[in-house]
């Protein structure tokens, strides 16, 4: 290992105890999509301490921010992201307090050492609301990422993964509107609306037996009526339909769709259907990335764990990998077996296990952006292979 990557890793280090802080504070104060203003501000003050120029508000997204540091001339600009948003009610339960600070941290390592940094540039970039909100999407349409020539950013598990497959994710309401009527005196003068809603979920239930065992299809009555003696005049669901590809989501969305139409159109009902905003595309695997980071992730003592397929999400990481080079390995901060989402991920993301991943992940990170600076043959290689698909 260099001289340069050994005092990397050093400085990495000696920030263990700030970056411990910093996870802590974010994770006891627990904020939603596009309302992390203090998990941001904290951020910020940070990588500010630590040399960077930050810039707030990126994207015109309030809790977004940009920080750059750069190496002595004109080279690849490698970003680092950061997501720190919460889930509602549950808190940090997906470890975004991990997530925020390793990026943070691998930045701040290597802005330690940036007088012996290579040509480039340095971005660490704060993205809000990943938790549906579709915070990277906004970022991207907005032109943060243009001239990014790779990116990075570390997810926390319950093992150490080089590469887990996302899926793509499309977000569907459907509404139905009957008539109201008596349920017990004139039942047959009323449509009901929640009958319609039902058959949709019976529909879907009998679709799911025709489809690639690595789609999803789930949902939520939202709306099923104002009481039991009334026909209800009006129900809602939402659905998520989920897959690997982003032809296939399209594909089973249009068959899921067609369950809601047949639905309603069968109780007489009328349907509205509303696509949400925000869609999250599948992570584009990048083999050249992935293999620079599993070369500096033995030094920083991660070591990999086994293979998960069939335990699959989705993230707006994605949309990032499918316009430019990216990665998002995962790395063990809570116990083998231990499920995401739930409060007992909660209560790991503060132990002394997570903050070991945290800081070995940075390591890691920052390691794998000096060498992307110090060798630009290698983000020519990573951008072609982007290229070919």
């Amino acid at each position: 290992m260099s001289t340069v990557k050994t005092d990397i890793q050093h400085a990495a280090d000696g920030l263990a105890g700030e970056l411990e802080t910093l996870s802590r504070k974010i994770h006891d104060h627990p904020e939603l999509g596009y309302q992390e203003v203090r998990a941001c501000g904290w951020l910020c003050e940070f990588l500010e301490s630590k040399g960077f120029h930050v810039e707030r508000g990126v994207g015109a997204v309030p809790t977004a921010f940009r920080a750059t540091v750069k190496g002595v001339g004109d080279g690849p600009t490698v970003a680092i992201m950061c997501e720190y948003d919460a889930l509602p009610s549950i808190g940090h339960a997906c470890g975004h307090n991990i997530i925020a600070t390793s990026g943070a941290g691998a930045g701040a390592a290597l802005a330690a050492v940036r007088a012996k940094l290579p040509a480039g540039r340095i971005q660490v970039i704060g993205t809000p609301a990943e938790e549906g909100g579709g915070g990277k999407v906004k970022l991207i349409r907005a032109g943060v990422f243009q001239g990014v020539d790779c990116a990075m950013m570390i997810h926390g598990f319950d093992r150490t993964i080089l590469h887990q497959d996302l899926l793509g994710i499309v977000r569907t309401d459907f509404e139905y509107a009957g008539k109201a009527a008596h349920a017990a005196a004139d039942p047959w003068v009323g449509v009901n609306a929640l009958d319609a809603c039902i058959q949709t979920f019976n529909g879907v239930s009998m679709l799911r037996q025709q489809v690639r065992p690595d789609c999803r299809i789930h949902g939520i009555i939202v709306n099923g009526g104002a009481a039991a003696n009334i026909i209800p005049e009006y129900a809602k669901a939402t659905f998520y339909v989920r897959a690997p590809r982003i032809d296939t989501m399209w594909e089973l969305h249009r068959r899921v769709v067609a369950c809601a139409e047949g639905a309603a159109r069968a109780a007489g009902a009328k349907l509205t259907v509303t696509q949400q905003e925000m869609v999250y595309e599948p992570l584009k695997r990048n083999q050249t990335l992935l293999d620079l980071f599993a070369a500096n992730m033995r030094g920083a003592g991660l070591v990999e764990g086994e293979a998960v397929p069939d335990r699959l999400g989705s993230s707006d990481v994605g949309n990032v990998s499918q316009v430019l080079p990216t990665i998002q390995p995962m790395v063990a901060i809570a116990p083998t077996g231990m499920a995401i989402h739930t409060r007992d991920f909660v209560d790991a993301a503060v132990q002394p296990l997570a903050h070991a991943g945290m800081l070995a992940a940075a390591k890691t990170m920052a390691l794998t952006a000096y060498d992307l600076l110090a060798d630009p043959a290698r983000v020519r290689a990573a951008k072609e292979e982007f290229a070919r698909g």
